[in-house]
């Protein structure tokens, strides 16, 4: 259950229908056949369309199409756009938020968009028939699989809500034709799933000690980490509290967090990050995992999960992201190739502290690894000298992709991406008021090798870019802070060299401030809707 996929031909079969043997020649009910109407009947039936639900979710990702965590930096002050020299340049519409930049390019969230939805559909689909489901024999599973699928739907709604802002609020699987919501109004469901998904899912449903059995499920634990950061946004970005619940509730959950015992930080922060942890053993051909914390480990409250079991055959539950953030074509064991996008930012690299150890293992330095000896300046677009570590396909010395199934560097990654990390818990704590503040702010800088000062609201937004830098969360801590904070501090000017020759990023913040920072509708949604969908600001 812990991999989603799983029963997924089987999910398949039941959404369309698709295993059958002859009728009965009296035409009644199917004996053999798998459909709506006689699927959703018992808690196993149940417990399957929830791991659809899972599937659905981790599609969003594994299908191939933008990904929110790319966007999410590509967008932020931590990286640039990137990709291939002669690539197309979709990724420098975003990061310029300039769609001149690729004119031609008016659905790049088409498939994104779909993706959500599509997973959205699920969880809508299985709320809808939990009433017709017989859970006589297990009463407590009735709330918890309505608590995780109303977590799975809030997270979806709350990936788009943030792209888009102005999205269809669809609360049962239907095909109707809607319009935009108000965006309160997503807000407003996405904190109503997450307090029943808070106040449902028993504490002990998948306990962290049990991590081979948990590793990707839903708790109670992440539904009030996720509450806590929907409602920063929220507050923060329209300065407006009227989601229903108060600054004192969404606190105490994460004091509810802290105070489990089940989570706490990693002792050394590199070991978090496979490429950051990961000893290439040239004389044998192998890598040396053993300093890896591994995945579901004690810090990790949420992640979404995939499998290397993807292939050209409709199997689809790889990270199929990953490869856009290895270096472009270039393997160099831990690290394995990809195709260049997200060309860390310099400023960045500069802001650091050298004390501060989440730095080496936050970036790969080019240069300082003596790697670019190796690396074809002319296949790159926008090179800065710096590569992200923390997401990267890793490879073995010989450049075999270091994944299973196929070991296709393409389809093959199977990186957890860590949506919330208990880190993320003890900051967030911290800044909204906890008593404990200090406390929780010097564990994470302690860990950091760096020295104690004074928790503020500033020494923490500072702090989160470091910690977190290259974990799709900085640029959304810099539009809460207010659109003109974040266009201030993604607009510049940098010198980079694009296919060997010299080159300028250029991003203003009048562009910025045009799109209010929000994505480009998908023109074929917009014209699949006859009209009733329209573009956001500054995208026409």
């Amino acid at each position: 259950m812990n991999k989603y996929t799983h029963n997924i031909l089987i999910i398949l079969g039941v959404s369309l229908g698709l295993f059958s043997c002859t009728d009965s020649f009296l035409d009644t009910e199917s004996m053999t056949e798998i459909n709506e109407e006689n699927f959703y009947k018992t808690i196993a039936d149940a417990e399957m369309a929830l791991v659809g639900c899972y599937d659905g979710f981790q599609r969003t990702s594994s299908n191939g199409n933008l990904a929110f965590y790319v966007v999410s930096e590509v967008l932020s002050d931590n990286c640039f756009g990137g990709t291939g020299h002669t690539d197309g340049r979709a990724y420098q519409a975003l990061d310029r938020f300039d769609i001149s930049q690729s004119s031609s390019d008016n659905n790049l969230f088409n498939g994104t968009w779909s993706d959500y939805y599509a997973g959205i559909f699920r969880c809508n689909k299985l709320l809808q028939k939990l009433d017709g489901i017989d859970f006589s024999s297990d009463p407590a599973a009735r709330p918890r699989i309505e608590g995780e699928t109303r977590f799975l739907r809030a997270l979806m709604y709350f990936d788009m809500v943030r792209l888009f802002e102005r999205i269809p609020l669809l609360t049962e699987p239907t095909t109707e034709n809607l319009p935009q919501a108000d965006p309160a109004d997503t807000y407003k469901l996405i904190v109503e799933d997450l307090v029943f998904a808070a106040g449902n899912i028993p504490a002990n449903a998948y306990p962290k000690a049990d991590a081979a059995n948990n590793d990707g499920r839903v708790t109670s634990y992440a539904a009030k980490s996720l509450l806590a950061r929907v409602y920063l946004f929220y507050t923060g970005y329209y300065g407006a509290d009227d989601l229903g619940v108060t600054r004192a509730a969404v606190l105490q959950g994460l004091e509810d967090v802290i105070s489990s015992g089940e989570f706490g930080l990693i002792e050394e922060y590199h070991t978090l990050w496979p490429a950051a942890s990961y000893v290439a053993d040239v004389d044998n051909n192998t890598l040396d995992k053993s300093a890896y914390a591994g995945m579901g480990n004690r810090e990790t409250v949420f992640a979404e999960k995939f499998n290397n079991t993807s292939n050209y055959n409709g199997d689809v539950d790889g990270n199929r992201w990953l490869v856009m953030m290895g270096m472009r074509n270039t393997n160099w064991s831990p690290y394995g190739k990809g195709w260049g996008a997200c060309t860390v930012n310099p400023a960045l690299v500069n802001a650091f502290s050298n004390d501060d150890k989440r730095k080496v293992a936050s970036l790969i330095d080019i240069v300082g690894e003596g790697i670019e000896s190796s690396f074809d300046l002319r296949d790159q677009r926008e090179y800065t000298g710096y590569s992200v570590k923390k997401y990267t396909p890793t490879a073995l010395p010989d450049g075999t992709s270091d994944t299973g199934g196929e070991k296709d560097f393409q389809i093959s990654q199977d990186q957890d991406y860590v949506i919330i990390r208990y880190a993320d818990v003890l900051l967030m704590a911290a800044e909204l008021g906890s008593s404990n503040a200090q406390s929780y702010y010097d564990q994470v800088r302690q860990r950091a090798g760096l020295s104690v000062r004074p928790v503020s609201q500033a020494n923490i937004m500072e702090e989160r870019r470091f910690e977190f830098a290259f974990e799709g969360i900085r640029y959304w801590d810099l539009l809460r802070q207010g659109l003109d904070t974040a266009a201030t501090a993604i607009a510049q000017t940098q010198s980079v060299t694009s296919g060997g020759s010299d080159d300028q990023v250029v991003i203003t913040a009048d562009n910025i401030k045009k799109t209010r920072g929000f994505m480009q509708i998908p023109n074929t949604q917009i014209t699949l809707s006859n009209g009733v969908l329209t573009q956001n600001a500054g995208w026409n």
